[in-house]
């Protein structure tokens, strides 16, 4: 097979530089390729300089157009951001690139609706929560957040994950939280950050546990090969 048609996929990466390096070995796997030629072309910007979109008051949605610019500038077609809270800046990205970006709160709303759930528990920061709590409701869906309390704990466990600790005690920490969502109703999860598959997966939860990040390496794949329609550009 020959991918010389297919489109260039541009990667605004490095929150974190982890989950990023993650979801480019995923889209590798899910390519078919029997030669390097195979593969889609992927330009990368891994920029751990963007402004922690989880701080207050973060101008994180500026460097983020500035990296897509650069990217449709060095020939990318078509955006993904494995990022769950910088999808804020998704309206902002699209502008200042003029490129499409292929949607992962929305793939990962879709995967939760389709599962036939009423609730979906979120694992996220809470600009993550705000998105997942837009889409879910359009699909009419509820989402089930962690008490306050416990929210914390959770921001604590994954800056634990980004500074590389993915040991049994995170992911522990991980799982309880899990749980937690579980018991107040959730009847599907949603790793909301895209960290948290990092340390967990649907062996270490008692409910289905849907990774976004997954989901879009696999479409990006569709995408880039044109198996899937191109996501609408921006007007």
């Amino acid at each position: 097979m020959s991918n010389d048609t297919s489109l260039t996929l541009g990667v605004l990466g490095g929150m974190g530089p982890a989950a990023t390096v993650e979801f480019l070995a995923r889209l590798q796997a899910y390519t078919p390729a029997e030669k390097d030629q195979d593969h889609i072309r992927v330009i990368a910007d891994i920029n751990p300089r963007a402004p922690d979109h989880n701080a207050p008051g973060s101008q994180a949605g500026g460097v983020l157009a500035e990296m897509a610019g650069a990217l449709q500038g060095a020939g990318a077609q078509v955006l993904a951001m494995p990022c769950n809270t910088a999808h804020a800046h998704a309206d902002l990205i699209q502008r200042a690139s003029g490129l499409p970006l292929v949607d992962m709160i929305g793939l990962a709303a879709e995967a939760a609706a389709r599962t036939g759930a009423a609730r979906a528990g979120v694992l996220g920061a809470k600009g993550a929560l705000k998105l997942y709590r837009e889409y879910l409701a359009a699909r009419a869906m509820g989402l089930v957040a962690l008490p306050p309390e416990a929210q914390e704990q959770f921001m604590v466990t994954l800056y634990r994950i980004k500074s590389g600790d993915l040991g049994h005690d995170v992911k522990r920490e991980m799982q309880v939280h899990a749980e937690t969502l579980r018991a107040a109703g959730a009847e599907v999860l949603i790793a909301g950050c895209t960290e948290v598959p990092l340390v967990l997966d649907d062996r270490d939860v008692k409910l289905e546990l849907i990774d976004p990040g997954d989901l879009l390496a696999r479409r990006c794949v569709g995408v880039c090969l044109g198996w899937e329609p191109l996501p609408h550009a921006p007007a």
